[in-house]
């Protein structure tokens, strides 16, 4: 029924440049998440569009990817504690603020912080309390496993903010005439 032979390079891509890549990962949406912490009183965070729940229920484990060149997720580490916030879909100019180098990424952003110094952004749809399980080095990333410590569902209505394309988007549900 199926010919049992590889495709041919007219039907494959086989130049796998970054663009060529990045335009081709970029067809599967994903969630966009803010991994936020204290350090020495002051918020840090990052943005991962990368980030994935339900690695694992015993134990709970998430995980995200994250560029090996980035200065911020040493900060976050270190930290200890994270507070992972998946973003609602009106939350994508929060969401530029917090990934923008600007030294007041968190300026104007409902924050709360727990005791272990996780912070989590007051809008989001979805926290999860976490600690870094382990990291496994991918290529020009690395992959982080977290602990998932503990959850909060902050509202089940909003849609979660979506990253496909090279562009936010949200969910929408097809109106049928």
């Amino acid at each position: 029924m199926y010919p049992n032979h590889e495709p041919s390079n007219s039907v494959l891509n086989r130049d796998l440049d970054q663009a060529s890549l990045r335009e081709a990962f970029g067809h599967v949406p994903s969630g966009v998440a803010a991994l936020c912490t204290l350090v020495n009183g002051v918020p840090q965070g990052i943005v991962a569009s990368t980030f994935t729940v339900g690695v694992s229920l015993d134990p709970p484990l998430a995980m995200f990817a994250v560029q090996n060149v980035s200065r911020t997720w040493p900060l976050v580490r270190a930290g200890g504690r994270i507070g992972v916030s998946v973003l609602a879909a009106s939350q994508s100019g929060v969401c530029r603020q917090i990934a923008s180098k600007s030294a007041e990424r968190f300026a104007g952003v409902g924050l709360t912080a727990t005791e272990p110094g996780a912070v989590f952004l007051d809008d989001a749809g979805l926290w999860l309390d976490c600690s870094v399980e382990s990291e496994v080095p991918a290529g020009d990333h690395t992959v982080v496993l977290l602990r998932v410590h503990g959850t909060s569902v902050r509202d089940n209505s909003r849609d979660p903010l979506i990253f496909q394309g090279s562009e936010f988007r949200s969910l929408e549900v097809p109106s049928y005439v």
